[in-house]
């Protein structure tokens, strides 16, 4: 028995004008977990978050959110969704509790009180919830903005660049909710920042000039994009010689890096020659080069090489 996606994106284009900053996206999430929409700036994140919190209306296409239609059933969508833009409009003459219990009337929400003190546990704010959000650091306010996204328990959260102006330590907590959240909400993260989406989200849907250029579970779509990497590191920096040389060898798909530090993209085992482990071939062409290895390490692609792979000469735009 088929069940209706919570989120639903069927050929949506987006025009501004003669500029396109969706061109046919289509994708499906069925459960609940934390979603990655990634992409460089002008790949079209803002707008399809706009479109699926009912902000904005596709062009061409259909999306829908909890089985809601998201242009002709945009009110009901939005009671579902809970949205954290990247610059987040916040009063800022008024009191944290003031401004949430603010924004729960307009909800309509009951047992209001309650309901504004967990949010405020729940995004950790601690003892700056009695000051001005005027008074508050970038940090606090994004915890404000997340809180006023939680506060009516919606089923989907929307959430851009939600760690902007955030320590490492608030970082990390704001991590760690939002994993638990992913267990029992359906979550889309915008981030420019890879390791907090490759730390945080299940699935990554990857934008590019407003196409979607690779959608997979975040391990499936590591191991399918590249593989393993040797991270080197040389006793002294590399001359253009030897640098070519590192570049031509035949088990190196790719070298990035420069001085004495390289990370090297290795080609798949069917197409690498020779078959010996890497790492001794890599020493035996340093030892013969009269190179001196520092350190040496296996690991695989991130998805900061993911990306860079699959968006590379993007221009910036809308």
């Amino acid at each position: 028995m088929s069940t209706t996606p919570i989120i639903d994106v069927q050929e949506v284009t987006k025009l501004y004008g003669t500029q396109k900053a969706l061109d046919g996206v289509s994708f499906a999430v069925e459960e609940p977990g934390v979603v990655g929409l990634l992409g460089p700036n002008g790949a079209g994140k803002s707008t399809l978050m706009k479109i699926l919190c009912g902000y904005l209306s596709p062009s061409a296409g259909r999306a829908s959110v909890c089985g809601f239609d998201t242009c002709t059933q945009a009110m009901a969508v939005r009671r579902r969704v809970g949205y954290l833009p990247e610059h987040n409009p916040l009063y800022e003459d008024m009191y944290v509790r003031e401004y949430l219990t603010f924004t729960g009337e307009l909800y309509g929400l009951d047992r209001l009180k309650p309901r504004v003190e967990a949010v405020l546990e729940q995004v950790g704010f601690g003892g700056e919830s009695h000051k001005r959000i005027g008074a508050l650091s970038k940090g606090y306010r994004q915890r404000v903005g997340l809180a006023q996204a939680l506060l009516p328990d919606p089923d989907v959260l929307i959430l851009d660049e939600p760690t902007t102006g955030l320590d490492p330590n608030q970082i990390e907590e704001i991590r760690v909710l939002l994993r638990q959240m992913g267990q029992r909400k359906t979550l889309i993260l915008s981030t420019h920042i890879m390791q907090e989406a490759q730390a945080v989200c299940g699935r990554i849907i990857l934008l590019n000039k407003g196409h979607r250029v690779a959608d997979a579970p975040t391990h499936q779509l590591l191991q399918g994009q590249g593989g393993a990497c040797l991270q080197v590191e040389f006793a002294a920096p590399l001359d253009a010689m030897h640098r070519e040389a590192l570049e031509n060898l035949p088990f190196v798909a790719r070298v990035a890096g420069e001085g004495t530090v390289y990370r090297l993209h290795l080609k798949p085992e069917a197409e690498a020659a020779p078959a010996a482990d890497p790492r001794a071939a890599l020493f035996q062409w340093a030892v013969s080069g009269g190179l001196t290895i520092v350190t040496l390490r296996q690991d695989a692609d991130s998805l900061e090489d993911v990306f860079h792979s699959l968006t590379q000469n993007t221009p910036s735009g809308l």
